[in-house]
């Protein structure tokens, strides 16, 4: 279809389209400001890895390479607290510990969608495993392109409650890691107390000692250190005003991607069943008319003479014309 038709057909569509348009804008915008709003709570930790200081290079033999400059994953016990803040664990933790439970029924019960929940007899309490999916979309942790710091989002319609929340996975996850690291320092300290226990010669005793001194001084370290896979750089805090969503962003994004759809769909509605034409009066001239030839630059011709026929016209002067053909 040629661009000024499907334009043409656009324009003649011109109210409906404008009508939709503010429907749409005017159902969204009431949708979006019927948010309930949430108060955002924010961490900035750093992994303890990266300083000279830090538990992973006092309790190895030699220190710890880093990483590739193209490999920006987490790496070592940073690794395992980031995957210990998502756990089934900290999971039920929370469920065990706060009001979360609480806050997601509330959260269910609320609304049209609350109410149709509870007319089809849909489970309204949360459980451990809602709160593990709440986990899953909730908490953001977001690696800073700058630094190697990381920041840990959590949202709620609560503001102590979101802080509390943050705190309570950040001393999880530190505990965790700690909690293995002693574990696994305290059973080779047994090991290696037995076998010195049972070994006589003295070339194979003096390596044990070293390894035992080692450990030792491995659990030492991780009694006394108070950050064992991630440091606070900041927070955890919670804004005084809740942000989320950003309705600003919204209503903006919304006024530019309402007219957008409607211009796609009245071009869809053009492409499919075409241009209508203008239904015309009575007694109207049609749009091209016999006489709209003679308006033309250029010489006329003229009607042919008795005895010719249609097509046997006079041209113009300086041309010869052709020979009038009898009817006999």
């Amino acid at each position: 279809m040629p661009l000024h038709i499907l334009l043409r057909g656009l324009w003649r569509l011109k109210f409906p389209l404008v009508a939709l348009v503010l429907l749409l804008m005017f159902s969204g915008a009431a949708l979006i400001v019927s948010w309930p709003r949430a108060y955002l709570a924010g961490a900035v930790i750093a992994p303890a890895e990266t300083t000279g200081l830090a538990t992973s290079t006092l309790i190895s033999a030699s220190a710890i390479s880093p990483g590739s400059l193209l490999d920006t994953r987490p790496s070592g016990n940073f690794a395992i607290y980031l995957a210990a803040l998502r756990s089934p664990e900290a999971a039920a933790m929370l469920a065990r510990d706060t009001r979360l439970l609480a806050v997601l029924q509330a959260r269910r019960a609320d609304g049209p969608a609350g109410w149709l929940r509870e007319t089809l007899g849909l489970r309204l309490t949360p459980d451990q495993d809602d709160v593990e999916g709440w986990l899953e979309r909730g908490l953001a942790v977001t690696q800073s392109l700058a630094s190697v710091t990381w920041t840990l989002e959590v949202s709620l319609p609560d503001r102590l409650l979101a802080q509390e929340v943050l705190e309570r996975l950040h001393r999880f996850a530190e505990a965790k890691v700690r909690a293995d690291l002693l574990d696994l320092v305290g059973r080779r300290i047994k090991v290696l107390e037995a076998r010195l226990a049972a070994e006589r010669d003295i070339y194979l005793r003096t390596p044990i000692f070293e390894l035992l001194a080692q450990h030792q001084r491995a659990a030492m370290v991780l009694a006394a250190d108070e950050a064992v896979a991630a440091r606070l750089v900041s927070g955890p805090g919670v804004e005084l005003k809740p942000s989320v969503p950003n309705r600003p962003l919204l209503l903006v994004l919304l006024a530019v991607a309402a007219p957008l759809a409607v211009a796609f769909g009245g071009t869809c509605w053009v492409l499919l069943f075409g241009v209508r034409e203008p239904r015309k009066a009575k007694g109207a001239l049609p749009p091209w008319t016999p006489h709209q030839g003679t308006e033309f630059p250029g010489p006329a011709f003229k009607a042919p003479k008795p005895g010719g026929v249609w097509g046997d016209t006079i041209p113009p002067a300086g041309v010869r014309g052709r020979r009038p053909r009898s009817r006999a």
